[in-house]
């Protein structure tokens, strides 16, 4: 099963609103085939596992399975999985994650179990749902996960009101940044940061098959109209008088299948979200510069464990020390 996960990341940033999927086909205790879900509209994990098998020369008459989600037993943009584990003469199939999507909802073990197949669920579970909690959330609640990233000189202010806006982190950190855009369908600012810094924030500095939703926050329409963000080719959700509050935003973002939000604005839209408890995680990057004309962000580690969050890791971006925070359950 955990190669099943690390196969899953191949599909990384490319399978929304699909979940990151990986299956491993076993037979007699020999791995006979790999198989995950690699972008929209690609075979399913357990569909190119068997085509891998096949390929290979491999029998999978009697073989057991390992996947990391239920198995599918719907036609969506793929036929059922179900369909080809039963065609394939699997034996056995072992889940770690059940399907709460209510296509699904446990009807695939179901349809294998009446076929006479063995089927256990449960292991890994807990590594997998980590892979896929952007999926699994929105199944739940039907609006995407909202995660905080939040740069920060060494005295916690967000910027030096004592010079032209300019990045204060390294180029290494700048790379990261990039790359962890990667997991999310949507990005999130408010007005204030488009005019002060007139980011793309697109994924620009790694490779990337696609690219997320720029949202913008808007609702006294200031921002201007040749802003980097309104004129390129890449989808902007521009929020202006239609803006009615972050709950009803989160629902709407549900509505279209965005389950992985990023907030990259500033303080003000960050307390916003942390006001009305919609933060899941928050990433803290720490920069050694200090600004000469500071603005607080009044976002540090004792204020986030005082409204319930803690820290969960620490993880270095190039010269940047960075830590995640996590609320609790």
């Amino acid at each position: 099963m955990q190669q099943a996960i690390d196969v899953a990341w191949n599909g990384r940033g490319k399978t929304s609103p699909n979940p990151m999927v990986g299956c491993v086909l076993v037979q007699d205790g020999e791995v006979i085939a790999k198989g995950w879900h690699d972008h929209l509209g690609a075979l399913h994990a357990e569909q190119m596992a068997i085509h891998n098998a096949e390929e290979n020369g491999k029998s999978t008459n009697g073989a057991t399975a390992y996947v990391t989600l239920e198995p599918c037993n719907h036609f969506g943009r793929t036929p059922p999985c179900t369909e080809s584990l039963l065609w394939a003469g699997i034996g056995k199939v072992v889940i770690a994650c059940k399907d709460p999507n209510p296509n699904v909802r446990g009807s695939g073990i179901s349809v294998l179990e009446e076929a006479g197949i063995e089927v256990e669920y449960g292991l890994l579970e807990d590594q997998a749902a980590h892979q896929m909690e952007g999926f699994l959330y929105w199944c739940k609640h039907r609006k995407p996960i909202v995660t905080v990233k939040l740069a920060v000189d060494k005295n916690g202010s967000v910027d030096d009101l004592g010079s032209k806006s300019k990045r204060f982190t390294s180029e290494e950190c700048l790379d990261k940044v990039h790359d962890f855009r990667k997991d999310f369908d949507a990005i999130l600012v408010g007005a204030n940061t488009v005019i002060r810094d007139n980011p793309q924030l697109t994924i620009r500095r790694v490779n990337s098959e696609r690219q997320p939703l720029r949202i913008v926050v808007d609702p006294n329409n200031r921002i201007d109209s040749s802003s980097l963000l309104l004129n390129d080719e890449f989808n902007t959700l521009h929020l202006t008088s239609e803006f009615n509050g972050i709950s009803s935003l989160l629902n709407k973002l549900g509505d279209m299948e965005i389950q992985t939000l990023l907030v990259e604005g500033g303080p003000t839209t960050i307390q916003h979200f942390l006001d009305e408890r919609h933060v899941s995680k928050l990433y803290l990057v720490n920069s050694k510069i200090t600004h000469s004309e500071p603005l607080d962000s009044g976002i540090n580690k004792e204020m986030l464990e005082n409204i319930g969050f803690g820290l969960i890791k620490i993880e270095k971006w190039g010269e940047e020390i960075v830590e995640v925070f996590s609320k609790k359950e």
